[in-house]
């Protein structure tokens, strides 16, 4: 019998137990399905067996880890009812999240509106049918071999260059499949999903805050446009997966992937000055983007740019509108919230652009983060014909921040590091990882910031984007994708020890071993070889810019 403490509750199990069996026991306390556990710290899934003394936590699909793993078990469930459907005549390419559905594309059939109300009913029908998703362990070797034979090249690639002896594979009533992370014990727990036809392929919807149904597909054009052109060119340069990219590595070609990257960078920037100067009338450049996006080193990059076509830029941090710290909003904890649009001194910021903007001269404010008050230091400015403002803050896009300048003034630009390459053809990255994982090695060189604080720090974060930045992305004239195809194979280096350093018992700990397994898959790069102004310096260190 083994002891299991479940929340204050104190119980014994028999040798044996599966925590599915269990989970079913405590499931009519909970409005969400469990899908996972957390035993002594370690989350595991349902078909696992208890196996020793310790505390036990229930995951549901309303948590982090349950979404992620529904999702997860929700791509095999379609990749399975396509093969039903089709055999091995059409394949299914996982690409990108947009809104709350995951983009995919079939090779070997157009993804009509007919095409998806089959492969529905045929998902639908694999629910009901409540088939058992079974893990097994396999010689890494062995999975080679699986993957050559079943003409899955990116994933044959992906487990030759990784160190680990054995590869977890999933079986769903004989479709075997490798997939990033834990999956739900079944098929009876997928019924809650959409289908629907876009772009040149279709995206599958999820479940949002309220778990058991989904919400009608809010598109996002601009958001896809970005993501294709970015995988079009991964895909050119013969980098869209990890396998892909650790091949480049080996082959001693990374010093030319990063010179290409950079340089492809450099001249999206080039073409947007150009873009921007065109317009004589656009005296505000309003840049926005989620956390870890590099706004600053672009808007600099974009005003060396800017400089080169004529014009002077003025950079002005939105966080220097702060109002005083006493005035500042609280949020539903009680806890000081810089996030919010109230947090910024409107009234000041749309006066003083208002004067700039009539060619008036002003002293700009500066923030000082000690004290929490606004000071003055003899910053004037005034705008002549060639002068524009760079003004960078999570709140560029929102017009209720400029709401009295003229919007033909504005040129708005939304950043953020969406990544390029994926896992494999079934694993895409998220691109909240890649930013995560930027912050986390910035944080501890800037900030003295351990990982454990920034992981902790991070849902809080991600829910001011939620609310503050993602609504107006849409709204942007341009989107700037600032991923770096081979980034990850450098801040691994940086981030692994950090990562390491959260203890077992550490309520960070499981998003800290996801990550370090993540990065497991990427071969290192040393850092020298980067730019001095490359976006990935803002968080490795040693930009040639003050970040």
């Amino acid at each position: 019998m083994y002891q299991t403490v479940i929340g204050n509750e104190k119980r014994e199990f028999e040798q044996g137990t599966q925590f599915l069996s269990i989970a079913r026991e405590y499931q009519r306390q909970y409005t969400d399905d469990i899908v996972l556990v957390v035993h002594n710290n370690k989350l595991k899934e349902l078909n696992r067996i208890l196996d020793a003394d310790g505390t036990l936590e229930f995951v549901t699909t309303a948590d982090v880890n349950g979404r992620k793993a529904y999702r997860r078990s929700m791509l095999m469930l379609l990749q399975k009812a396509v093969f039903e459907l089709y055999g091995t005549a059409v394949r299914v390419r996982v690409m990108h999240t947009v809104g709350a559905g995951q983009y995919c594309e079939m090779e070997g059939k157009k993804a009509d509106q007919a095409v998806l109300d089959q492969l529905r009913d045929e998902m639908l029908r694999l629910a009901e049918a409540d088939l058992t998703i079974h893990k097994h362990t396999i010689h890494t070797d062995a999975a080679i071999s699986k993957f050559h034979e079943y003409g899955m090249t990116d994933k044959e690639k992906l487990f030759y260059y990784r160190r680990s002896s054995h590869v977890n594979l999933y079986d769903m009533d004989g479709y075997k499949d490798y997939f990033y992370g834990y999956m739900v014990p079944s098929t009876g727990y997928l019924k809650y999903f959409g289908l629907e036809v876009y772009g040149r392929g279709f995206v599958l919807i999820y479940p949002k805050e309220q778990t058991k149904r989904t919400e009608p597909f809010q598109s996002s054009d601009k958001l896809y446009h970005t993501m294709m052109e970015s995988a079009a060119w991964a895909r050119k340069m013969h980098i869209a997966t990890i396998g892909e990219l650790n091949e480049q590595i080996v082959k001693g070609r990374i010093q030319d992937v990063i010179l290409l990257q950079e340089a492809e960078m450099e001249q999206r920037i080039g073409k947007l000055a150009e873009q921007i100067a065109g317009h004589k009338d656009k005296k505000f450049i309003m840049i926005a983007g989620p956390s870890s996006s590099g706004k600053t080193t672009f808007s600099h990059r974009l005003s060396i740019q800017l400089r080169a076509h004529g014009m002077i830029p003025h950079p002005i941090g939105l966080d220097n509108y702060y109002v005083d710290r006493n005035k500042t909003p609280l949020d539903e904890n009680g806890q000081y919230d810089f996030e919010c649009l109230e947090a910024v001194d409107l009234a000041l910021f749309n006066s003083d652009m208002t004067k700039l903007l009539a060619g008036e001269r002003i002293e700009l404010p500066h923030f000082n983060f000690m004290s929490g008050k606004r000071e003055y230091k003899g910053d004037f400015l005034q705008l002549g014909t060639d002068d524009i403002l760079v003004i960078e803050g999570i709140h560029g896009l929102n017009d209720r921040l400029s709401h009295t300048l003229p919007t033909e003034t504005k040129f708005k630009i939304y950043i953020s590091a969406l990544t390029q390459i994926s896992v494999d053809e079934h694993n895409a990255i998220p691109t909240t990882d890649g930013r995560l994982i930027r912050r986390i090695v910035r944080d501890a060189r800037t900030r003295n910031s351990s990982a454990e604080r920034t992981i902790q720090m991070w849902e809080s974060v991600r829910r001011g984007e939620e609310r503050n930045i993602f609504p107006f992305q849409e709204e942007a004239d341009v989107m700037f994708n600032s991923a770096l195809i081979y980034e990850m194979a450098v801040l691994k280096m940086y981030a692994e020890p950090l990562l390491f350093a959260i203890g077992t018992d550490s309520p960070q700990h499981l998003q800290a071993k996801r990550l370090l397994k993540f990065l497991d898959y990427f071969l290192q790069v040393p850092s020298e070889d980067v730019n001095k102004n490359s976006i990935l310096r803002e968080f490795i260190g040693g930009s040639c810019f003050h970040v």
